[in-house]
C-alpha cells in the first residue's frame, strides 16, 4: 500500500505546477482593460469549475482520444484532468490576490515607467504572492486529496493500490482505515510546510 505514495506525490506536485502557470495566465490578461480577455477568463473559470472532476477524467481519457485520433496514457490523462479543474480555482486565487495590491502600487510602478507585464513582474506579483500563499498551500492539499479519484482509470496510487488489496485480501475495514491514515500524514506534512513558508515570507 505504501508504495502508492510516490505517485500520489508526484502526480499532485505535477499538476498544483501546471495548474498555477496555467491559473497566472489566465488571471492576467483579465486585469487589462481588454474586455475580451476579460470574458475569457469568466467564461473559462465558470465552465471548468462546473464540471466534476470524475466526469472530466473519465473524459479526457475515454472522449478526448476520439476526438484528437490520440491516446493518453492513463497517468497522463490524470494530470491533464486534475491540471485543468485546479487551473481555474488558481486563476481565481491569483487574479484576488492581485487586486487586493493597493492601487498606489500600480500608480508607482506606472510613473516609473513600467508596462503592465513589466509592473506584474517586479512589484504587483511578488506583493501578491504572500497573500496568496495560505490559499495555494489550501488548494495543494485539494489536489492532493483529489488526486484519489484518478485511480478510477487505472493509475496506481494510493487508493488504487488500497482497492486492489482489498480483492485479495478481503479486509477493507483495516485497509481503508490505513488508507485514510496515509493521507491523513500527507496533508499534515504538507500544511506544516505551507506554514512554515508563509511565516518565512510574512518577515521578509
Amino acid at each position: 500500500l505504501i508504495s502508492g505514495i510516490t505517485t500520489t506525490i508526484y502526480i499532485s506536485v505535477i499538476s498544483i505546477i501546471l495548474a498555477m502557470i496555467i491559473g497566472l495566465v489566465v488571471a492576467l490578461p483579465s486585469l487589462s482593460n481588454n474586455k475580451f480577455l476579460s470574458y475569457f477568463n469568466i467564461a473559462y473559470v465558470e465552465i471548468v469549475r462546473a464540471v466534476p472532476l470524475l466526469v472530466l477524467i473519465l473524459w479526457i481519457y475515454y472522449g478526448l482520444p476520439i476526438m484528437l485520433g490520440v491516446s493518453f496514457s492513463p497517468f497522463v490523462s490524470g494530470i491533464i484532468a486534475l491540471t485543468i479543474s485546479e487551473s481555474a480555482f488558481q486563476a481565481e486565487i491569483f487574479r484576488a490576490g492581485i487586486n487586493s495590491i493597493h492601487k498606489g502600487q500600480h500608480e508607482v510602478a506606472g510613473s516609473l515607467g513600467m508596462d503592465f507585464w513589466k509592473k506584474m513582474r517586479f512589484v504587483i506579483l511578488p506583493q501578491a504572492i504572500k497573500v496568496v500563499l495560505p490559499a495555494l498551500g489550501n488548494q495543494f492539499v485539494y489536489v492532493l486529496k483529489m488526486s484519489s479519484l484518478v485511480s478510477i482509470i487505472g493509475i496506481a496510487d494510493l487508493t488504487r493500490k488500497a482497492n486492489e488489496l482489498v480483492t485479495t485480501t478481503y479486509r477493507p475495514l483495516e485497509i481503508y482505515t490505513f488508507l485514510i491514515l496515509e493521507y491523513l500524514v500527507l496533508i499534515l506534512i504538507v500544511s506544516y510546510y505551507v506554514r512554515k513558508l508563509e511565516n518565512r515570507l510574512k518577515y521578509k
